[in-house]
C-alpha cells in the first residue's frame, strides 16, 4: 500500500513539475519588491495625480512550452470586496520578453477597474497603503479568449493554462 502510494505522489509531483519552474523571473527597472511606486505609475483622476504610466517590464526563465504571457496588475487591498484590477493583458506573443514603459503589450488588453483598456495608476484612498501586485505568467497556450471577456473570466483562463508566474508587490500610499 505505502508502495502504490508513494508512486502515485511521485506520478503527480512529475506531472504538476511544469508548475513549479524554477527561475521564471519578473524584472523592472521601475518599480521594486515593497518599495513604493513612483509618481508616474500613480492614477490622474479620482483625487490622484501621477502619470498613469505603465512601468517597464522584463522576464526571463521561461519555461519549457511558454507559447504565450499575461501580465496583470492587482490591488487586493481595495475597498471594494474583490480588489481592483490596474491592468490585464494576455496573448502577448511567447518570444516577447519585455514591455517598455507605457505599456505597449502586442497581446489583447482587457478594460481595467476605471473601464478604459490598459495600465491604470495606482490611487488608494488617502491614507490607506496599497499593495499592487504586477505579475507575469508563462502560459502553455494561446488563449483562445478576446478583449470583451472580464477580468475574473480572462484571470481563470490564465490560472488555468500558466506554467510559471512571477510577481512584484510594490505598494502605494498618498
Amino acid at each position: 500500500m505505502i508502495r502504490k502510494t508513494s508512486l502515485a505522489t511521485l506520478t503527480a509531483l512529475l506531472l504538476a513539475a511544469p508548475a513549479w519552474a524554477d527561475g521564471f523571473t519578473l524584472t523592472s527597472p521601475d518599480i521594486a519588491e515593497g518599495q513604493q511606486l513612483a509618481d508616474a505609475q500613480v492614477f490622474a483622476g479620482f483625487g490622484c495625480e501621477g502619470g498613469n504610466v505603465a512601468p517597464s517590464l522584463e522576464w526571463s526563465g521561461a519555461p519549457e512550452g511558454t507559447q504565450s504571457y499575461a501580465v496583470t496588475v492587482y490591488d487586493p487591498d481595495a475597498p471594494t470586496g474583490s480588489g481592483w484590477w490596474h491592468w490585464f493583458a494576455f496573448n502577448i506573443p511567447g518570444d516577447v520578453t519585455s514591455l517598455p514603459g507605457g505599456g505597449a503589450v502586442g497581446g489583447v488588453e482587457l478594460a481595467n477597474d476605471y473601464g478604459v483598456r490598459g495600465f491604470g495608476g495606482a490611487c488608494p484612498p488617502p491614507g490607506e497603503v496599497h499593495r499592487y501586485q504586477f505579475t507575469v505568467h508563462a502560459l502553455g497556450t494561446v488563449l483562445e479568449i478576446d478583449g470583451s471577456v472580464s477580468n475574473a473570466l480572462a484571470g481563470f483562463m490564465v490560472n488555468a493554462n500558466s506554467l510559471a508566474s512571477s510577481t512584484i508587490t510594490a505598494v502605494y500610499t498618498r
